[in-house]
């Protein structure tokens, strides 16, 4: 059963659609999602992911970006992290001087989790001090993210997954954009999920839909008590 679940995964990354565009609006676009967490002790974990954008399922590359982070977990229910990403940019669609932007982004980020009646919560904080290498020189900017989101169990196997995430700019033009995003989640085993959703996207004055596939593992190392 998981071997038929990465397959379609895999296909999902790999089918070809190559017609071409000229507004980042004008497509269906994708993301393809990797993310790991994995728990080294009662109070660490270390997360790694990656992730690519693109403006079409299979084509027009947007984005890549990779991360790396640290979690202190404070108690069940809450937790800090810091992470480091890593991000190539493609701006060659919007016909932007400099085909390719990189990013060097520190984040510092704060996760709660609880229940309202039987509705299960997350909420996520997140601070980031972003700098990019631009063709004619540096510059910097400071974000910060909040993403309220749920997650509901259909059976073992299945699962819907739903969020909103509003971004702000700390210097100049305040509003960044919205991200709302839903998703049907696929229990593969007890560590690893897949989800097939979408998401629509709203910034700079565009309306952006995005297919998502993810991957997300999740392991445990710390020593069971004998």
């Amino acid at each position: 059963m998981m071997k038929h679940y990465l397959t379609t995964f895999i296909f999902l990354l790999t089918i070809s659609l190559s017609h071409s565009q000229t507004s980042p609006e004008d497509e269906l676009g994708a993301w393809y999602t990797y993310f790991g967490n994995h728990r080294i002790s009662n109070k660490i974990s270390i997360v790694a992911g990656g992730q690519i954008w693109a403006y079409e399922p299979t084509t027009n590359f947007n984005l890549l970006l990779l991360k790396g982070g640290i979690n202190y977990h404070i108690n069940n229910k809450l937790k800090v992290e810091l992470g480091y990403s890593f991000l190539d940019i493609d701006r060659s669609i919007q016909g932007l001087d400099g085909r390719h932007v990189y990013e060097y982004r520190i984040s510092e980020q704060i996760a709660y989790k609880h229940k309202l009646s039987n509705l299960p919560i997350d909420h996520r904080l997140r601070l980031e001090q972003r700098l990019f290498n631009l063709r004619v020189g540096h510059s910097s900017k400071n974000r910060l993210r909040y993403r309220l989101g749920t997650k509901i169990n259909l059976n073992k196997t299945l699962f819907i997954r739903a969020n909103n995430e509003v971004l702000f700019h700390l210097e100049k033009d305040f509003f960044s954009e919205n991200r709302l995003y839903g998703a049907l989640g696929i229990n593969l085993n007890k560590s690893c999920n897949l989800q097939l959703g979408y998401m629509y996207r709203f910034i700079n004055d565009l309306n952006l839909h995005r297919l998502q596939v993810s991957l997300f593992i999740k392991t445990d190392h710390r020593k069971k008590k004998a």
